[in-house]
């Protein structure tokens, strides 16, 4: 089973691209090419950090300290490369080199001591990442357009760490599960199937659990585009705001 566990880890980092680069990647910028120096900086540094030992058998304690020195002196050059920028443009830039580099550091984490929770520190990073550049973008906007941007992307940040959550508890369930399966092997087969379907159970309400707090940051964002009405026209938005996603 802890082989199907590794299966699921997505570990993006290779040498020469971003792996945050989907949630990270920004708009050019006119006169600066600052944003793709950046990423390949911090894609090349991880890949020099991941060479020195890809995974926990190989890699010795100075070669993950060593890797983690490149990854943080690629983030310290990546942010001082914001310096050519203004404004907010040089905010987005610095959420996104700080994002990159913390995504990087827990997926170099995980690679060093493999678990589950470690693999839940990844997916919140990469959510965590995403969001704090989103909402820097969000700054050129004003007023309602604003708001609204910046509720769309905690209801994406919300959503992401839900499923990184339903998966950790999918995952630490048919552990445990499996656990008690060995312990009941030969015992009794009426143990290895309860065990089995309290780990579906677990994992059925994590699915819940998940869809309710993405349903609650989409009935947000829905209220905030209501804002740019008034009376009468508001209170309908709000009411098929309530009506879509099953509010009273």
């Amino acid at each position: 089973m802890a082989e199907e566990h590794e299966g699921h880890r997505s570990h993006q980092v290779t040498q020469g691209r971003c792996s945050v680069a989907p949630m990270l990647q920004t708009k050019e910028r006119k006169g600066t090419t600052v944003n793709s120096i950046k990423c390949n900086a911090i894609a090349i540094a991880i890949g020099l950090a991941f060479s020195a030992g890809a995974m926990a058998q190989t890699m010795s304690k100075d070669e993950y300290k060593s890797g983690s020195n490149t990854i943080a002196a690629a983030y310290k050059s990546a942010k001082a490369a914001c310096g050519s920028l203004a404004g907010n443009a040089r905010d987005v830039c610095k959420a996104e080199a700080s994002g990159t580099q913390k995504v990087a550091t827990a997926e170099f984490e995980a690679q060093y001591e493999p678990s589950v929770k470690a693999d839940y520190k990844v997916r919140v990073a990469r959510a965590d990442a995403g969001y704090a550049v989103a909402k820097e973008k969000c700054d050129d906007a004003a007023g309602n357009v604003k708001d609204v941007c910046v509720k769309q992307a905690k209801a994406v940040a919300v959503a992401a760490r839900a499923d990184a959550e339903v998966q950790k508890k999918t995952a630490d369930a048919h552990d445990a599960a499996d656990e008690k399966s060995d312990q009941a092997q030969g015992v009794a087969d009426d143990k290895t199937f309860a065990a089995q379907e309290k780990a579906n159970q677990q994992s059925a309400k994590a699915r819940k659990e998940a869809a309710s707090d993405k349903r609650d940051a989409d009935y947000a964002v829905a209220k905030q585009k209501c804002d740019v009405f008034s009376s009468d026209a508001k209170n309908h938005c709000m009411n098929e705001a309530k009506a879509r996603f099953g509010k009273s």
